[in-house]
């Protein structure tokens, strides 16, 4: 459906006394990712408030096979695998010289009606139109 690829350079900054990148920096890693992946549809956080959604995270799951490291350049991809009453995303973040996995990750959002502050039980018409989708039948 949609995918989008970024790299990183880990910064010293993200890295404890090991030069090991801390866990709670990946979940940053992976925001970044998708938000490139949802430019590629015109569907940034600006552009839901803009049609009356807000789409939290309700959800991540990560698993850290191998850590990065200090300096090391990463590449994370992201790619939306559901989308008809949730988006949820899938990430693999790899070594950008080896291809070595480093970390797998899947995120979970759901559409709240932002005047309302409602949860939606299914995606809004909007995130159809921008993947050039037709909606749903109605239930």
């Amino acid at each position: 459906m949609i995918k989008a690829e970024i790299a990183i350079t880990i910064p010293f900054h993200d890295v404890d006394a090991l030069e090991i990148v801390w866990h709670g920096h990946y979940v940053r890693y992976l925001e970044v990712a998708r938000c490139e992946a949802l430019k590629k549809i015109n569907y940034g956080y600006q552009e839901m408030r803009d049609t009356g959604f807000i789409w939290p995270v309700i959800e991540i799951k990560v698993r850290y096979p191998r850590p990065a490291r200090f300096e090391q350049t990463i590449l994370v991809r992201a790619e939306l695998v559901e989308w008809e009453n949730r988006m949820r995303f899938q990430y693999e973040v790899v070594d950008s010289v080896t291809g070595e996995r480093i970390t797998t990750a899947e995120t979970t959002q759901v559409a709240v009606n932002e005047a309302t502050q409602e949860m939606c039980f299914e995606s809004p018409p909007i995130l159809f139109e921008k993947l050039g989708l037709p909606p749903p039948p109605p239930l």
